[in-house]
């Protein structure tokens, strides 16, 4: 009878659990996001690989479930800061900025938002649990230290800002002032030429035009209705881009498109299409620009944290949302941003750069070098954080965020850390909890009906 009940009781919690599971998915997936069951299937399939896949692309259970707990340090609710929103390891990476320069810096933007600084570092010391453990860390003890001295470099950055020691508006990560991993692939960076991404993926056909390379796996051709669709409104995406960045209108006549698939997780289902547009001389075939057009959806926190209307006024676009929270974060930023609508759908526009480079796993193989890692993106964290309300209008963030989260972190800043060491481990269990859920519940409920 005692092992009845207590069956009953692991029983009860889980199918609880899986019902929380069932219903976001359904709700978000489905419903809000409208993603067919195909494209549900591909997105599932690459969650199912390992949990922290699954973390990946199940943002919207982490803030259905953070964004019910009362953390103790919190800013106040009318000091909120322009959150990146999917803050992991892997939205890390290089690019060159406006002035050449090739720097180290966050590379997602698309859930970018108004929220707790909070969301970003929780989501991220989770991330750096899960993905240590991809790479064979075991040890509980290390993967805290790991945590903590991502938090710790968070907090001496944030200190610097506020005190005015050093300004977020001109801070960068280069090859000069990185370690490990990251100053290996700055350096690896330096011997790639300009055109890398063109010669990438495109080619030079028989009547000496440069095009997209069809023959690669993820380019697809688009349909004509398509291509009728973004030509009809690409003056919508010129229109869009600041005066001071804008070129003539030659400079962006569209030479070639086509459909991008199979890239990110939590993307999985959104339209993506590469244009091929002329560049500097349309004489050249070598200057050619590729530009990624990306469908924008409202950004996963919006469904969770408390809803800020001078926000959604602004930002009604999302994709002028996420090239904006973009210009926020980023000290040089990419000229060719921009936004267009298409039908019913929301786009931004944004260069393939040739120098965007993910740090190589090999080069994660040991805990010094994923320290010297996580103790850079702290950095980070604290630069965009405390970067974001430099450039944007005062009506939402008439404060200097940094300012608001030292505050509250210099409370009890060894407190702070150990609440979020310990809620990382706690979450960490979760996830794969969790994951162990999502995978039964794929084959009883989804797959079936897929």
């Amino acid at each position: 009878m005692v092992l009845d009940i207590q069956e009953k009781v692991r029983e009860t919690n889980r199918n609880l659990r899986k019902q929380s599971l069932h219903t976001i998915l359904e709700q978000l997936d489905d419903y809000v996001m409208g993603l067919s069951k195909q494209e549900r299937r591909r997105k599932y399939d690459k969650m199912k690989q390992n949990p922290y896949s699954f973390y990946r692309g199940s943002a919207y259970l982490f803030y259905y479930d953070v964004t019910k707990i009362p953390f103790a340090f919190h800013t106040e609710k009318s000091m909120p800061t322009w959150i990146m929103g999917d803050m992991h390891f892997d939205n890390f990476s290089s690019f060159q900025d406006e002035d050449g320069q090739l720097v180290f810096d966050v590379d997602d933007f698309d859930e970018g938002y108004l929220g707790s600084y909070l969301y970003d570092l929780l989501r991220m010391v989770v991330s750096i649990r899960l993905m240590t453990q991809q790479h064979g860390i075991t040890d509980s003890t290390i993967r805290d230290e790991l945590v903590t001295a991502f938090l710790k470099a968070y907090c001496k950055q944030i200190s610097k800002f506020a005190n005015r020691e050093e300004d977020p508006r001109t801070t960068s990560f280069t090859v000069e002032n990185t370690k490990g991993p990251i100053k290996k692939v700055l350096k690896k960076l330096e011997e790639r030429q300009a055109t890398h991404e063109l010669d990438k993926q495109t080619i030079i056909n028989n009547d000496g035009e440069r095009v997209f390379n069809r023959e690669k796996e993820k380019l697809h051709e688009v349909t004509q209705k398509e291509f009728r669709d973004i030509t009809a409104n690409w003056n919508k995406y010129i229109d869009s881009i600041p005066k001071e960045w804008k070129r003539e209108d030659s400079h962006y006549q569209i030479k070639d498109i086509v459909k991008k698939l199979g890239s990110g997780v939590a993307s999985t289902g959104l339209k993506r299409y590469y244009v091929l547009i002329e560049g500097i001389d349309e004489h050249a075939a070598n200057d050619d620009i590729i530009l990624e057009v990306k469908e924008a959806r409202p950004a996963i926190p919006a469904y969770f944290v408390e809803y800020n209307e001078s926000f959604w006024e602004q930002y009604k676009h999302q994709g002028k949302r996420v090239i904006h929270t973009q210009k926020a974060m980023h000290h040089k930023a990419d000229e060719y941003l921009g936004y267009l609508t298409i039908g019913n759908r929301e786009f931004y526009v944004r260069e393939r750069c040739a120098f965007d480079k993910d740090i190589n796993p090999k080069h994660l193989d040991d805990v010094k070098p994923i320290k010297q890692t996580v103790k850079t993106m702290g950095k980070i964290a604290a630069k965009i954080h405390a970067r974001a309300d430099q450039d944007i209008n005062e009506e939402l963030l008439g404060y200097h965020s940094e300012d608001a989260i030292y505050d509250v972190i210099e409370r009890d800043r060894n407190q702070f850390i150990q609440e979020l060491v310990s809620w990382s481990r706690f979450y960490k269990h979760q996830v794969e909890r969790d994951y162990t859920i999502f995978l039964e519940w794929l084959e009883t409920d989804f797959y079936p009906n897929a």
